[in-house]
């Protein structure tokens, strides 16, 4: 026999899982602009066909945390600012510098990672390069829409512009060029990866174009990057943010 007290509660019980089920799925999905080649930060893992890294992990928690799922967008670097002020991506999450140029256009979270840019030159070239005056009239190569390639310009005769950080290395690999200015970090894994091989990284030079990369929002967005802000928060004071960079072999 079903009394009233029973009958209630399963009312109640019935409610509540009306309203979490409700609320899962009207858990916002935002769309992640990432690139396919910037390991460790973002890469295509051709195993699993998606992109993976540093900084997928960090945006797929800070949802988690803040209360919306991800959907990572594979994207060349040029695009990913043109595609989020148009609205086919939410979110950038890349291996992008927070600079007053790019804060003109979007918003972004506090930094997440600082590091500077890396000198690659052919491994025949044995030289202790230390700055740009060491280089005069060399032919140089930097990525499409990096920070990097304003400030080589005033300083090198011919900048070659390039899609992604892997296009460089090859061509620094093939003696098609003197050297080659690209994300430390990233440069650095593809070297420890074992991949070009007649490259070398150059250990005593002294970056000059430094930068923090972070999450990128669009204008006007600021609920969300408040969201995104006390979900980072959160991750580095419980060491979240440690354990993602030391899982991809950065400090």
């Amino acid at each position: 026999m079903v009394t009233r007290r029973n009958a209630l509660t399963g009312l109640a019980l019935a409610a509540s899982l009306t309203l979490a089920a409700g609320t899962a799925s009207a858990q916002q999905t935002l769309k992640v602009g990432s690139t396919p080649t910037g390991i460790p930060f973002t890469f295509l893992d051709t195993k699993t066909n998606t992109i993976q890294g540093v900084m997928v992990d960090m945006v797929t928690e800070v949802g988690k945390r803040a209360g919306f799922s991800v959907q990572v967008e594979p994207m060349q670097f040029s695009t990913l600012i043109a595609g989020l002020t148009a609205s086919k991506i939410d979110l950038i999450s890349a291996a992008m510098y927070i600079t007053p140029a790019r804060k003109e256009q979007v918003d972004f979270s506090d930094p997440i990672y600082t590091y500077g840019e890396g000198l690659i030159v052919p491994k025949s070239d044995t030289k202790d390069y230390a700055s740009f005056d060491d280089m005069k009239g060399f032919t140089v190569g930097a990525q499409v829409g990096t920070a990097y390639v304003a400030p080589l310009q005033k300083v090198f005769p011919e900048v070659k512009i390039y899609d992604t950080i892997p296009d460089i290395l090859r061509d620094v690999n093939a003696g098609r060029i003197k050297a080659g200015f690209a994300d430390y970090p990233i440069v650095a894994y593809n070297l420890q990866q074992g991949n070009f091989s007649e490259t070398r990284i150059v250990k005593s030079y002294k970056a000059t174009m430094a930068g923090s990369i972070g999450i990128g929002v669009r204008k006007g967005e600021t609920e969300l990057l408040k969201k995104i802000n006390t979900a980072l928060a959160a991750m580095q004071a419980d060491g979240t943010v440690k354990k993602v960079l030391a899982k991809w072999g950065l400090e």
